[in-house]
């Protein structure tokens, strides 16, 4: 009996395993691989380039912008050395509308702003001059106080669990360095900025005051320069910015990935055309609309000045947001597709005097039209065979998703 039993124990374990396939799950992707049933973080894509939707210049007191959320329908951000503000802009026109005191800190190299709930925090773990300070730390508001002016900070201070090394290495001379931190809601995530080897490590800590030793989780060879990094806890979504090393300034999606493990799921690069800035922060509430900043910065005699840029990266995490998109906007007109999946014609569903672009899983565009009435049928006879996006580029509308036979 007991010999049975193990070979019954042998078969469902050898059935199982057989019913995992490994490979890209991403439709968008060169190497996708339609029998994938779980995804390996294998996925590669098209080199891809977009414009901001805005670009604007923001005052010279941020010209080191460095950190970015949104925040009691504000944009707030800070600066990177001396400066213990945290300043609130319009995020249509980029005006100062406050500038808080954060009082009871000070302010060495302030790279990265992020929150939670209750909490903001501002992360002064910059470490790009000599590689070895041994005062790393992160500043925690409880944001009822910064709404008083009465802000008081709590400290987590940190010390990188693998770096043994303390001897000064050199401006721009080291892998311990860090711009980017998202806070999840038990721990906080450091995505380094490798000076030596344009990769980033995921490092983890508690978010609770006191010391601790942050724990390396995971590498990607980034080939860059990682700056910033929002992360979308609905939508299993983070979104990092930095730059080449020749200053090529991009984002990264990083989704399908499991639990914590940001860096085993998809890894999608989006160059911006913003010329040779030096982007520094990221943040964006829905997964459609990012907002970037970049420094300012001389090259030569030219000055490149500091500017908030907004991004529309809808055609790219349309597919992996949450169902939400259009249902939290109750009062926007509703949008269907039939039939689905589609062979010679697609009948869509819409209130007239909408604008909608369709791409394919590349990015690439199919087709753009105007809805004239409440059926606007489109002709996808001779279209490639494959998953689709329609998007209302008035941004009324949700994404939807449709495949074509």
């Amino acid at each position: 009996m007991k010999a049975v039993g193990a070979i019954l124990l042998l078969l469902f374990v050898t059935v199982n395993c057989s019913a995992q396939i490994l490979g890209c799950t991403d439709p968008a992707a060169l190497n996708y691989f339609a029998s994938a049933t779980n995804n390996d973080g294998s996925c590669v894509y098209n080199t891809i380039q977009i414009a901001p939707d805005t670009s604007i210049i923001l005052n010279d007191t941020l010209d080191e912008t460095s950190g970015l959320i949104m925040w009691n329908g504000m944009l707030w951000t800070h600066v990177d050395d001396t400066d213990t503000r945290l300043f609130g802009l319009d995020s249509t026109t980029g005006n100062v509308l406050v500038r808080d005191s954060m009082l009871y800190i000070s302010n060495i190299d302030m790279e990265d702003i992020a929150q939670d709930s209750v909490y903001i925090y501002v992360g002064d773990f910059g470490n790009n001059a000599n590689g070895n300070r041994t005062n790393l730390r992160i500043y925690r508001f409880r944001k009822d106080s910064l709404q008083t002016g009465r802000a008081a900070a709590d400290t987590i201070s940190f010390a990188y669990a693998d770096q043994t090394d303390f001897n000064p290495q050199g401006a721009y001379n080291t892998d311990f360095d860090c711009e980017a931190f998202i806070v999840t809601d038990d721990s906080i995530y450091l995505f380094t900025k490798q000076w030596l080897t344009f990769g980033s490590t995921i490092y983890a800590l508690p978010k609770d005051t006191g010391f601790h030793f942050a724990q390396r989780r995971a590498f990607y060879d980034v080939q860059g320069l990682v700056t910033g990094a929002t992360y979308l806890p609905e939508d299993s979504l983070v979104v990092l910015v930095g730059y080449s090393p020749l200053i090529q300034p991009w984002v990264m999606i990083l989704y399908d990935y499991y639990g914590s493990s940001f860096f085993s799921g998809n890894k999608r690069k989006i160059n911006i055309a913003i010329g040779t800035s030096q982007t520094e922060a990221i943040t964006s509430t829905d997964g459609a609309r990012f907002y970037v900043t970049n420094e300012r910065r001389t090259i030569a005699s030219t000055v490149i000045p500091q500017q908030l840029h907004i991004l529309d990266l809808r055609l790219y995490t349309a597919p992996f947001l949450h169902t939400s998109l259009d249902q939290t906007e109750n009062s926007l007109p509703q949008c269907s597709v039939s039939p689905v999946p589609a062979e010679d014609q697609l009948t869509v569903h819409a209130p007239a005097g909408l604008h909608f672009i369709i791409v394919n899983a590349l990015g690439q565009a199919a087709t753009a039209f105007t809805t004239s009435n409440t059926t606007t049928i489109i002709e996808v006879a001779t279209w490639s065979a494959g998953m689709y996006s329609m998007v209302c580029t008035d941004k009324k509308i949700a994404p939807v998703r449709f495949v074509k036979l």
